[in-house]
């Protein structure tokens, strides 16, 4: 598939390919993605979990995808996804991966958990989290990203925190941020202006278009940029669509979540896409992007959908872990 062949990302020395696989759903028993308890069904201990993110990787390779994504505070996702790279022999540098430190995982494996992470974005934090993260990905580890980098945190301006990640890009370790909230913009036009980090992490969706300037000037100074969400926690699958976008999904006959996607996949910024599947039959779904046009009728029919981004984040807010 020619959409899937690997290059270069942004500055760094990794390549990789259009569309990636996340781990936030796959990794842990709750998370806040729409329709979770469909999806997965009442068996989620940890075998039955770690069998279902295995057979979503091995979609996955055999479709041509080479760029992992997960974090510390993805439940097991860093020791689910070392353990099927040393079992299908998968040599450091075949496949490019991204974790992230700052969250910590704390619910339990508990779906009622009163809280599934805290987040910390300390100089210690790091310290702890990356001897952690390499104690399971070794060599395979290529990308370690701030997790939800907010300029509100201060952690762009930690020294403790910046001097260790230069430190870790010297040991050959790409290093990078995510974003979120409302401000993505003004946080990833911070990061340009530091000029520390070779890629940046953030969402952007049919509904939350608010970083895309921000994310246009991070590519044109020679940040990777990767995109997540980009079905919105569900809200842009089959599952709970606009109707604009249902109808123009029909029209052009394909799934919702692969008319989303193919959306963020037309912005020349993205450098890699995320889809979030946690089934084989999902992951399918969303690869179906790459054969997706998307032209200048698909830009104005749908672009009734953005929302305000105080909107869309109060709204992700209130979704439930389930």
């Amino acid at each position: 598939m020619e959409a899937l062949v690997q290059r270069p990302l942004g500055r760094t020395h990794l390549t990789v390919t259009r569309l990636g696989l996340g781990l936030a759903a796959l990794g842990r028993p709750a998370y806040i993605t729409l329709g979770r308890e469909e999806d997965l069904g009442d068996d989620r201990g940890v075998a039955a979990m770690r069998a279902r993110t295995w057979a979503v990787l091995d979609a996955a390779w055999a479709r041509g995808v080479r760029y992992f994504d997960t974090a510390r505070s993805y439940g097991r996702a860093e020791e689910f996804l070392a353990g099927w790279l040393r079992e299908r022999g998968i040599a450091p540098g075949a496949a490019t991966t991204g974790s992230k430190w700052g969250y910590a995982y704390v619910g339990g494996w508990r779906m009622d958990a009163e809280h599934h992470e805290v987040k910390e974005l300390s100089a210690e934090r790091l310290r702890r989290q990356l001897d952690q993260t390499r104690e399971l990905l070794g060599e395979h580890l290529s990308l370690y990203q701030i997790h939800s980098a907010t300029v509100e945190s201060g952690v762009l301006e930690d020294e403790g925190v910046l001097g260790r990640l230069r430190a870790l890009r010297a040991e050959g370790v790409a290093i990078g941020l995510s974003t979120t909230g409302p401000r993505q913009a003004d946080t990833i036009a911070r990061a340009v202006e530091i000029g520390a980090f070779d890629t940046v992490q953030s969402t952007w969706n049919l509904l939350e278009r608010s970083a895309g300037g921000a994310l246009s000037r991070a590519h044109e100074a020679g940040m990777g940029v990767i995109v997540k969400e980009g079905v919105a926690n569900g809200r842009l699958t089959a599952r709970a669509a606009p109707a604009p976008l249902a109808a123009a999904a029909r029209d052009r006959g394909v799934t919702p979540d692969a008319l989303a996607l193919a959306a963020v996949l037309a912005r020349p910024w993205a450098g890699v896409v995320l889809s979030g599947a946690v089934s084989v039959e999902q992951l399918h779904s969303n690869l179906g992007a790459a054969e997706v046009g998307w032209d200048t009728e698909l830009d104005e029919r749908l672009a009734g959908l953005a929302e305000a981004p105080e909107t869309y984040w109060a709204g992700r807010g209130a979704l439930a872990w389930a």
